[in-house]
């Protein structure tokens, strides 16, 4: 499990990540976590590439993909944050994509590299 605080319009908000949170999202959104944030990825790579900084803006449901995976892993981190996702974000004057985004992309990837090495660890104690 890893977490990280990331200030959000002068309020700190903390963020988890953990083999939870495919789960939480599967639950809350029907949608499969892996496959999001892997669009989300190459969509913020492919605006970076374009102009160097990403601000050409994102497609309605990449924005959509970022709150729901914000609101999860934030809710995974504090369970008494509001019960919806458009409660949560009315707490923030603004929510930018730019700012946030990256931040939840380097906390996934940590989470990530730590359940393959977890994994290639027991499988070769399993091995022996």
């Amino acid at each position: 499990m890893l977490q990280k605080t990331v200030e959000i319009c002068g309020k700190e908000v903390n963020f988890r990540s953990s083999a939870t949170v495919p789960r939480l999202y599967r639950m809350k959104f029907g949608r499969d976590i892996f496959k999001d944030l892997s669009k989300l990825e190459k969509a913020y790579k492919a605006k970076q590439d374009k102009d160097g900084d990403g601000a050409d803006g994102f497609e309605i449901e990449d924005l959509e993909i970022f709150e729901n995976v914000a609101y999860i892993m934030a809710f995974h981190a504090d369970p008494s944050i509001p019960g919806t996702i458009e409660e949560w974000l009315e707490e923030f004057e603004m929510f930018s994509i730019y700012e946030i985004l990256p931040e939840i992309l380097e906390l996934w990837g940590t989470n990530l590299i730590t359940d393959v090495t977890a994994k290639k660890n027991f499988r070769q104690v399993a091995e022996k």
